[in-house]
């Protein structure tokens, strides 16, 4: 039995991990970049599927926050300005704003859409599907060359 006369004070329950993607509370680690808490899930990704289905890949592969970190660049990567020159500004934007980062940039530039050399039609450079000839971009269907 307690003692009387003692106030008795409710613990709280240790918040459970969980991703900060997905929400996933299973198998999780800890990003190098930025310490968040995601889905240890790696080693699940089959090789060149490109499938976005880790969270951890996600994040280490398509992300300002995780490029920073293994560039080894000085601040923050919401303020590095070697980050910023390092990709073309839709691409720097996709990077530091889709759903596989924690913190999302705030104010991103504005940028003029990316259109096809061959066709004109507008090419979305994070989602890939298209090819860089020369400098010049090339939707799938345009491609300059075969295969």
């Amino acid at each position: 039995m307690k003692p009387l006369g003692k106030k008795q004070t409710k613990r709280k329950p240790k918040a459970k991990q969980a991703c900060g993607l997905c929400g996933n509370t299973k198998h999780l680690t800890q990003t190098p970049c930025c310490n968040h808490w995601i889905c240890d899930d790696l080693d699940q990704y089959e090789l060149f599927s490109f499938a976005h289905t880790s969270c951890y890949r996600n994040h280490e592969r398509y992300t300002l926050c995780s490029y920073h970190y293994c560039e080894d660049h000085e601040g923050t990567w919401q303020d590095c300005q070697d980050c910023r020159e390092e990709f073309d500004t839709e691409i720097y934007v996709y990077q530091g704003t889709n759903e596989f980062n924690f913190e999302v940039l705030k104010n991103p530039p504005v940028y003029e859409p990316t259109h096809c050399k061959g066709c004109n039609r507008i090419i979305h450079l994070g989602d890939g599907g298209y090819t860089l000839a020369s400098g010049d971009y090339f939707c799938m269907k345009c491609k300059p060359f075969p295969g």
